[in-house]
């Protein structure tokens, strides 16, 4: 009798095993995810990121820029994807994405062509970030393994969009925080600050930078306070690349731009101001193999936080709004 049991005991105490160790498989996120389900979409994803970077290189960038923003906001969930309804109030409107979030049109693109290869499969927030590793790919960066399985919110958050967001005009404590907060270590936001190695930024997010600001080469704020009136509101969207040197190859100039005090934003030049950042980015300025691979890390730890998996959220039919 006792030794039935003991059996028993052992067979009901395996059983649990398997099913914690189902169950969070069942939870993470899988590179083969699609292997079965849809095993072109890698490459559906790939030809019309080039397509589109090759009409317009800085949309590189902006779809990197859309990854970003998605996963700092309630986890990579595509929620910034979500235009305004009666039901819903998006992240578009939010101050980070107001006026300059763009690239969602060429995300309609290629679920479009998704799902002519694999109807309700494969989520917008996996498009997402396929596309921004492909980007990165595209403009002469690094390229990663892309974590797949999630899905999509049914909601999103403009709170969440104005309050997770690094604004530019942060400090180099407001940034680690923030990052902090996601999970991301100072390094990890150093190396993904790298991003501005590409893109471009309004008047608006730099003008206190170059004209209230010290810590920035005299010529370089000259130059650009000529395409950036001082008074808010006259040229508010007039761009300037992030990287003068090189704004459509993904490369380690913006490093050193920042070590000469060119970095277009007051939250760029905070990463190198006498701080506790400036050694990594002086390693970075004479390292690029490590700062692609740094960012590449970064990047994979960044697309999973907080994941919708499993039966949570849904695939949208439409990445624009809940099914």
């Amino acid at each position: 009798m006792a030794a039935l049991m003991k059996s028993s005991a052992c067979i009901a105490l395996m059983l649990f095993i398997m099913c914690s160790i189902t169950n969070t498989v069942h939870g993470q996120l899988s590179s083969t995810f699609y292997d079965k389900s849809c095993p072109t979409v890698l490459s559906v994803v790939k030809a019309a990121v080039k397509q589109a970077v090759a009409k317009e290189q800085r949309m590189g960038a902006s779809l990197l820029r859309l990854h970003f923003h998605d996963c700092f906001v309630n986890g990579c969930d595509g929620s910034v994807l979500l235009d305004d309804s009666s039901k819903i109030t998006g992240e578009k409107t939010a101050i980070p994405n107001a006026n300059s979030a763009r690239g969602f049109d060429v995300i309609d693109t290629i679920k479009s062509q998704v799902e002519k290869s694999c109807t309700g499969v494969v989520s917008c927030a996996d498009i997402l970030a396929i596309a921004a590793r492909d980007s990165v790919v595209e403009l002469g960066g690094p390229a990663w393994t892309v974590m797949l399985g999630r899905r999509d919110s049914t909601t999103a958050s403009k709170s969440g969009a104005n309050n997770n967001i690094p604004p530019p005009t942060s400090s180099l404590r407001k940034l680690i925080s923030l990052f902090q907060a996601q999970g991301l270590s100072t390094k990890e936001m150093v190396a993904l600050a790298g991003g501005h190695t590409i893109g471009q930024a309004r008047c608006f997010n730099f003008r206190a930078h170059i004209y209230n600001d010290t810590n920035i080469y005299s010529q370089y704020s000259s130059s650009l306070r000529s395409k950036c009136p001082p008074t808010n509101g006259s040229g508010d969207n007039n761009l300037s690349p992030l990287d003068y040197v090189s704004p459509t190859a993904f490369d380690k100039n913006y490093y050193n731009n920042l070590k000469i005090k060119k970095g277009l934003l007051h939250s760029d030049q905070q990463l190198f101001n006498g701080g506790s950042t400036d050694s990594q980015v002086t390693t970075y300025a004479s390292n690029q193999n490590l700062f692609f691979s740094d960012f590449a890390a970064a990047m994979v730890k960044m697309g999973n936080i907080k994941p919708l998996t499993g039966t949570s959220g849904q695939i949208r039919k439409n990445c624009r709004k809940p099914n």
